[in-house]
């Protein structure tokens, strides 16, 4: 986050789950160290180090780090074992996002169904919501309140008429995750609003 900060990104992307004593805590995977994220509690994943020797943050060692910044926050909420841990997250993102005074600066985005219609919910009206899997056009979206699709590439490329269509309805498109220049170009040139990827100087050149 502090590095895309500095570069000038537009958002950096980053993962959250519910631990087992419903706590929210920053990882990608669904384990870490041996230890399932949904079913240990947050003092137990913090007892664990990262390569670099720092304990896994919680999200609120994460939204403190980010009051530094100005980088938009890119939380994706990841796909729980059930709808319920999903529910309960999505008010606690909320609840703090507000608390710590971040939630004009953040977007969410879910594999989850569920998650993306329980954020258009409960967060404030406006706030920016992205659907990750790939198989709802946006048409079926936008009648729920989801305000963009964040599609794989291979997605976009299988149906690129999903672009034109997501903007008319006033929708924004995200593809993820573009490494290479020439996919970077063939999006930017369909018109795609945002990208991630792992390579941000790369397509910073191509802008």
């Amino acid at each position: 986050m502090a590095l895309a900060d500095y570069i000038g990104c537009y958002g950096s992307e980053f993962d959250v789950w519910l631990t087992g004593d419903s706590a929210l805590v920053v990882n990608h995977d669904a384990s870490f160290g041996g230890r399932a994220m949904e079913t240990s509690s947050l003092q137990q994943l913090q007892q664990l180090r990262l390569a670099n020797g720092e304990q896994l943050p919680s999200l609120i060692d994460y939204f403190t780090a980010a009051q530094s910044t100005s980088t938009r926050l890119i939380l994706e909420l990841k796909h729980h074992s059930s709808a319920t841990s999903e529910s309960t997250a999505v008010e606690k993102i909320v609840a703090l996002a507000e608390a710590m005074g971040l939630s004009e600066r953040i977007e969410y985005i879910s594999f989850s169904l569920h998650a993306c219609r329980e954020f258009v919910r409960i967060a404030p009206v406006g706030t920016p919501v992205f659907y990750l899997n790939g198989d709802i056009a946006p048409a079926e979206l936008h009648a729920m309140g989801i305000t963009g699709i964040d599609y794989h590439h291979l997605v976009i490329k299988a149906h690129p008429e999903w672009v034109d269509e997501a903007h008319a309805l006033g929708m924004k498109v995200n593809v993820w995750t573009v490494n290479d220049a020439a996919t970077m170009q063939w999006l930017i040139d369909l018109g795609v609003d945002l990208i991630t990827t792992n390579a941000p100087t790369l397509l910073q050149s191509l802008l």
